[in-house]
């Protein structure tokens, strides 16, 4: 259900890590080294020169050149984490949290293989982050080296582009071109390897260098003749949705959309990835799609005459089958990459551009129309979409007994921690229930891996998104599978000053994967119990967290929710774990299974489907 790779380009941002582009570049002071450096120091130098403020990383063997000058640097913090994995999500938190790019250092073989995971999810979900990782000499590449492995090549498939660099003379360009491709056109994982030698050798620092991408000209201006046939179609139209994906948040479009869809009065639904880019307060929205979205999303979709898709990749988790997928709709389609119109679903209006700009022109466009506007002709169909979002409320049914629902616990840490925070989530129920239950009022506040749903995400993501922000509210939630994948960190937020909060959705099991097997499998719990065979919970998350330096606190009834996580909410110089021991077979609802029709959307178990298409 979600919309992993959002698909926008973002306009160059002028806080740090903006990407400079081959125009910034040469209208900078030239700076030159008044002697030899060699090609660790200018590494730095060059990071410095693109705004770097903060590094993620572990030293090694073949990056280690590289971390002697960085300890002189003034400039650029080094964030020392417990695994690279985590030096890669804490980038993706980072670039997440603010629009910049994120960047990640690690050394050659097992180092740089760790960030593996951090590239692909960001790939995925076009995050913009640069990852450094240092390569054995250059006379060993090929020879089976210690600690040798070819990034460049395992990466290939899961990066927006790489480098191998091998001479320290090249080291800036390199450096200025991977953070105009990490953050221009669709925003995505650029690695930079560089040798060993490259880093020792004597070079000279010439800023700014030339810059020559001959063959990445992202486009961002939308064609004039798309933007006036998509107008013609949505002053046409009289079942009309916008299907908003996360290249909107990407595209920092959400102020304009919130126009036109105030000038349209069309409804407009978010994907996973697109959460909070039209606020969960305006009347119009009708919240998320897909597999376990609302069922007044869903079913507007499916009996729409026209999806408006900004930023959007008609990603499984939302189409369901995608043969039946909006069946009598026209589509509309903008997005960044053209690889991705027409990808799943043919668009009957193909737009290649930046979505702030779409949406700014398709504004223009409608704003003229002299014919009555689409809001005084949408009138009958609002009142079907918003029946259906009064009938079949997102909800959940409290368990029998004392046991605690995840979902209000949810619930009240949004109540109470408030918009303005961030909320990072792992992967899992969890994650479905922050998505469902958490009211989102601003775009970057929700933050989570959507296309590769990648489980252990959220402690260095949220360490991430805390670093950049150190103002803002940091909650991590989190299930007791993930956590316990990426909870070394903890150490890493505590040494650094990064007090991040954490809630544990402690139901003592791999919850969606046991929700799948109750459902589909006959309840056969197979691998799926992560406590003992006498119910013991191993390991102790308040121990753990207070062994790791962190204030550690647990809630089992439903009274001492929002006490718990008051407290939390006091506690502000250093991190926060609290265990929330829940009810362990709460279900994400409503739920598309997989393989299915979207019209086979049910909202409780064994319940029938809530509507069938030929149903009007």
């Amino acid at each position: 259900m979600t919309d992993g790779k959002a698909t926008a380009t973002r306009p160059a941002p002028a806080a740090a890590h903006a990407a400079p582009t081959p125009a910034d570049l040469a209208a900078r002071p030239a700076l030159r080294a008044a002697q030899p450096v060699t090609g660790a120091q200018s590494l730095v130098q060059a990071l410095e020169a693109v705004g770097v403020d903060t590094v993620f990383g572990i030293p090694g063997g073949a990056i280690l050149p590289a971390y002697d000058p960085l300890l002189d640097s003034t400039k650029v913090r080094h964030v020392l984490v417990r695994h690279e994995q985590g030096a890669g999500h804490a980038a993706e938190g980072y670039a997440s949290a603010t629009g910049r790019v994120g960047v990640c250092m690690a050394t050659s073989g097992p180092g740089a293989t760790n960030l593996v995971t951090p590239l692909a999810n960001a790939y995925m979900d076009s995050v913009p982050i640069v990852a450094i990782t240092g390569q054995v000499n250059s006379r060993s590449i090929g020879t089976d080296a210690f600690q040798e492995a070819d990034i460049r090549g395992i990466s290939m498939p899961i990066t927006k582009h790489n480098y191998l660099v091998t001479r320290a003379d090249d080291i800036p360009r390199v450096i200025a071109e991977a953070f105009h491709i990490a953050s221009t056109g669709r925003p995505g994982p650029v690695l930079v390897d560089i040798a060993k030698d490259a880093l020792q050798a004597q070079t000279t620092f010439d800023w700014p260098p030339k810059v020559a991408l001959p063959g990445y000209h992202p486009g961002t201006r939308p064609h004039a003749k798309q933007i006036r046939e998509a107008a013609r179609l949505i002053r046409e139209s009289r079942r009309p949705v916008f299907y908003v994906g996360g290249g909107v948040i990407r595209a920092g479009a959400s102020a304009k959309l919130r126009e036109l869809v105030e000038l349209t009065q069309i409804p407009v639904v978010t994907t996973l990835m697109a959460r909070g880019a039209v606020s969960d307060s305006h009347p119009l929205h009708l919240g998320m799609p897909g597999m376990h979205g609302s069922v007044a999303a869903v079913t507007a979709l499916q009996k729409s005459d026209l999806l408006i898709t900004l930023g959007a990749r008609f990603d499984d988790r939302v189409t369901g089958v995608l043969s039946t997928f909006a069946p009598d709709a026209a589509v509309i389609h903008a997005d960044i990459d053209p690889a991705e119109i027409s990808k799943n679903r043919v668009a009957d209006v193909p737009i290649v551009g930046d979505v702030d700009e779409v949406v700014v022109e398709l504004l223009e466009a409608l704003s003229a129309e002299t014919e009555p506007p689409v809001a005084e002709r949408g009138a009958a169909w609002r009142a079907q979409v918003q029946q259906w979002k009064a009938d079949f409320p997102v909800g959940y049914t409290a368990p029998e007994g004392d046991g605690v629902p995840p979902q209000y616990v949810i619930e009240r840490l949004g109540a109470i921690s408030g918009p303005d925070s961030t909320f990072v989530s792992g992967v899992g129920q969890h994650q479905m229930w922050a998505a469902q239950f958490i009211s989102y009022e601003r775009p970057n506040s929700w933050i989570n891996s959507g296309g590769l749903g990648t489980m252990g995400f959220a402690v260095p993501a949220a360490m991430g998104a805390k670093a950049a922000e150190p103002d803002r509210t940091v909650w991590a939630i989190d299930g007791d599978g993930c956590f316990q994948m990426t909870n070394q960190e903890l150490a890493t937020c505590v040494i650094n000053d990064i007090p991040i909060k954490v809630a544990i959705i402690n139901n003592s099991s791999l919850g969606m994967v046991r929700q799948w097997q109750t459902l589909f499998y006959n309840e056969r719990y197979s691998n799926t119990d992560l406590h003992t065979s006498v119910g013991q919970r191993v390991p102790d998350f308040v121990k753990l967290a207070e062994a790791y330096g962190c204030v550690g606190l647990r809630c089992e009834s439903v009274e001492d929710v929002d006490a718990t996580i008051n407290r939390a909410m006091e506690i502000n110089d250093r991190p926060v774990v609290i265990d929330f021991v829940v009810e362990r077979d709460a279900m994400v609802w409503p739920m598309v299974p997989a393989g299915v029709s979207n019209d086979q959307i049910q909202i409780a178990r064994g319940g029938t489907p809530v509507w069938h298409r030929d149903e009007e």
